[in-house]
């Protein structure tokens, strides 16, 4: 072959070559798709968005959980679901965790209201923006945003049917939940602004079964051998409500007590229609989980959320009347 015909087929060979480098990635753009740590995939993914729940044994925290993966996945992100089970400690290596894995978000239902401040802090000046969800810490300008359910509005809500229920008298007992979680004291604050309009209804005891529905019913169980003059029950969440039920209902009591609850999940919907509870205030947990991922997406993309820090969704009663309208911790 004469040299200069070599000389042309050699160059031919390196662009040919180039090309094909290109198109396997060696230095040029390439569609991005990306598997989730929690087992889905996505097109065009901008990176991992951590998402930190209590256990989701309680099925409010899994739905929140499940709605946030599925906004940030439809959003083109990767996820990571883990859960901190109330535990501070535990939470502050999940944030740790997510910081070094250089998270783009953590959407957070925090372990604490004090408890949280530090870690999110922490995130904060690591350049991962926190989102809180359901539960509010005790400072402002550390997280981008405190999405919460209204709970006073809807433990006055369900403290009124309540107090209708019973006709306004009677003894009732009072289950709180954890003395760290905000919520607790915001919704029985809740319960007390109305029930104390009525001089006829009588609490006869407080008790902290700290959400946990086995814990509410051994709290239940001793109160009740205590004395069986109660009327009413009215708990800050329906797993200690459901707990509730299972004790009167050993003690052959329940059709004699009104009990309601407070996050209308499906077991408790299931409850009202079956005339084991009365009612529940039901917080939609799905709308605030994807809220906080929009906003971080928003964040992301532009460094604003376009919101208040503080937000708040309303609540809605649930009674036999409506609760075909309900689903997983939202309307139908």
């Amino acid at each position: 072959m004469p040299p200069y015909r070599r000389l042309l087929t050699l160059a031919f060979s390196l662009v040919i070559g180039s090309t094909a480098l290109t198109a396997c990635g060696g230095g040029g753009e390439q569609p991005a798709t990306s598997a989730s740590a929690s087992g889905g995939t996505s097109a065009a993914a901008g990176g991992l968005i951590a998402i930190i729940t209590p256990s989701h044994d309680n099925p409010f925290f899994k739905a929140e959980a499940d709605a946030a993966k599925a906004k940030a996945e439809s959003l083109g992100y990767q996820t990571s679901v883990a859960s901190h089970d109330d535990d501070p400690n535990k939470q502050s290596e999940l944030i740790d965790a997510a910081i070094s894995r250089q998270a783009k978000a953590i959407i957070l239902d925090n372990a604490g209201a004090d408890a949280s401040i530090g870690p999110v802090r922490k995130a904060t000046e690591g350049g991962v923006p926190v989102f809180l969800i359901d539960r509010e810490i005790n400072a402002t300008g550390v997280a981008k945003a405190q999405i919460v359910s209204n709970n006073s509005q809807g433990a006055q809500l369900v403290a009124q049917s309540f107090v209708e229920k019973m006709k306004s008298k009677g003894n009732y007992v009072e289950l709180v939940g954890k003395e760290s979680d905000t919520n607790a004291s915001v919704r029985s604050k809740g319960f007390a602004d109305v029930i104390s309009q009525y001089p006829d209804m009588k609490q006869v005891a407080k008790e902290s079964a700290n959400w946990d529905q086995q814990e509410a019913f051994t709290k239940m169980e001793t109160i009740i051998q205590k004395s069986r003059d109660i009327q009413g029950v009215i708990a800050g969440n329906d797993t200690m409500a459901l707990g509730a039920v299972a004790a009167l209902k050993a003690a052959g009591l329940l059709d004699k007590v009104t009990v309601v609850g407070f996050d209308g999940s499906p077991d408790a919907i299931a409850a009202v229609k079956a005339g084991q509870m009365h009612a529940t205030a039901l917080q939609p947990a799905a709308l605030g989980a994807t809220s906080a991922v929009e906003q971080a997406d928003q964040f992301i993309k532009t460094g604003k959320t376009g919101k208040e820090e503080k937000q708040s969704i309303d609540c809605e009663l649930v009674t036999a009347d409506n609760a075909d309208e309900f689903g997983v911790f939202a309307r139908k």
